[in-house]
């Protein structure tokens, strides 16, 4: 009796371009037509814009998890892991499933849509102290973590260790660092009414980059109105300055300042997903180099886009332009890249990606935001219309618009009550727990697994 096996479409990585992806396959794809299997650590996708208002107690954790398996048309196989390596050769992806088992999982077709992990450089220790904002457990962590630092601030006898720690430092000014220090600003100024012990005086929050600007895709004026803002509200911005070194009490800012703190929040930039080093295929900045149609050159069926591919940005002028990391270009990557697998297994031709961007938006807590959309400059209240409008309106299912609005209402009437969950106190939460960066295999390792694997076979 003959068999017929369906071709094998293999997507990793569960944010913005990879579930956009997900989802059109199986729109588009009848369900005898291919079998479709997501490599994810966790089954939901991350509207990581609001992760700040998460930290800030804004809005709940599951407000911006939207479930993968809410879909009427679901019905991908979802694989509890991570991708840490990919034998291109062999069509073979190894993954690390969440219980440290690594399987092998063989593909037809696969869509290599990893993401990023946070840049961090070789500062003395930086992983080891310093906080990220680039996943739901970071976020409630800080949460926790800030009015941790109230209530230890409140009870202490010591005058140094409680200006210690009621200063924090974040080191970033793109719109990650910015909406986080302006969002968790709002926390404490809002939460040190509720401590009648302290002085408010001595909350201090610290923004610094080693950029010359703030967020320069604003332009100069809005760039210059985001400052404002935040000075006013007592945020002290440094830029041309880094960090030279970070200890558990202090950090040692490269223009000599030392300032006691227990709380260092790194978000200066991000990086592709080491997965992409596994592959041996050329990159540029170390993203994967892609075709405009977003393929990779020599290997049929191999497609990558998002933070991890340098796709060529068609909408710009200049030579070697690609597009810049941002969910508003990876979920319609993930829509053309979805377009190009099925021309794929139809024999069809595939499209270039190209996309017109549509304008920033950066909401900096309470009232205050700052938005470019579609080049129209605004602040204040209209400018907090279009960035939650905006992202409100991007969230994927109506049960996350739902709980994203409902919590916006709640917040706006009611406040925070700034409690701890205390569900992760005992847990370490540095950089060096999050990123598990030491996961993925060489591409020596790789080809000697994926061997031993086929041999044994």
């Amino acid at each position: 009796m003959n068999t017929v096996t369906r071709p094998r479409i293999l997507v990793v990585g569960a944010g913005f371009a990879g579930v956009g992806c997900v989802r059109r396959l199986e729109r588009r794809l009848a369900a005898d037509e291919a079998d479709l299997t997501l490599v994810t650590p966790s089954s939901y996708q991350l509207y990581l814009p609001l992760l700040p208002q998460v930290a800030s107690g804004v809005l709940t954790p599951q407000s911006i998890a939207l479930s993968l398996r809410r879909s009427r048309k679901y019905r991908t196989r979802i694989i509890p892991g991570g991708a840490i390596g990919v034998d291109l050769a062999s069509k073979v992806c190894v993954i690390r499933t969440i219980t440290d088992e690594i399987v092998n999982e063989p593909y037809d077709y696969i869509v290599l849509a990893p993401g990023s992990i946070t840049r961090t450089f070789d500062i003395p220790g930086l992983t080891d102290n310093a906080y990220g904002m680039k996943t739901l457990a970071e976020a409630a962590y800080i949460r926790d973590h800030v009015i941790s630092q109230l209530d230890l601030a409140d009870a202490s006898q010591d005058p140094q260790e409680r200006a210690a720690r009621l200063q924090f430092v974040v080191v970033g000014g793109g719109y990650a660092g910015t909406e986080t220090a302006a969002c968790l600003q709002q926390l404490t100024h809002n939460a040190v009414k509720r401590y009648p012990r302290l002085d408010p005086a001595l909350i201090r929050w610290h923004l610094i980059d080693i950029a010359p600007k703030l967020m320069p895709e604003l332009g100069d004026k809005l760039g210059r109105d985001a400052q404002e803002i935040l000075r006013r509200r007592g945020i002290e911005i440094s830029l041309g300055v880094s960090i030279a070194k970070a200890g558990p009490e202090e950090v040692t800012f490269t223009d000599g300042r030392v300032v006691p703190t227990r709380t260092l929040i790194w978000t200066a930039g991000v990086v592709a997903s080491p997965l992409i080093g596994t592959l041996g295929e050329k990159t540029v900045r170390g993203r994967l180099e892609v075709t405009p149609e977003m393929s990779l050159p020599g290997h049929d069926g191999v497609f990558a886009l998002g933070d991890a591919a340098a796709v060529p940005d068609l909408a710009k002028k200049e030579e070697g332009a690609v597009c810049p990391p941002t969910a508003q270009h990876a979920m319609r990557q993930g829509k053309v890249v979805a377009d190009n697998v099925i021309a794929t297994l139809r024999n069809r031709p595939l499209r270039p990606y190209g996309h017109k961007d549509l304008g920033l938006v950066v909401d900096l807590g309470g009232r205050d935001a700052v938005s470019k959309p579609l080049g129209v400059e605004l602040r204040g209240l209209p400018a907090l219309v279009v960035a939650r409008g905006y992202h409100w309106s991007a969230l994927r299912t109506n049960v996350a618009k739902t709980r994203v609005m409902t919590n916006w209402l709640l917040n706006a009437v009611a406040g925070d009550d700034f409690v701890r969950t205390g569900f992760q106190a005992r847990k370490p939460a540095k950089l060096k727990d999050f990123e598990y960066s030491d996961a993925y295999l060489t591409p020596e390792q790789l080809r000697a697994h994926v061997t031993g694997a086929e041999g044994q076979g």
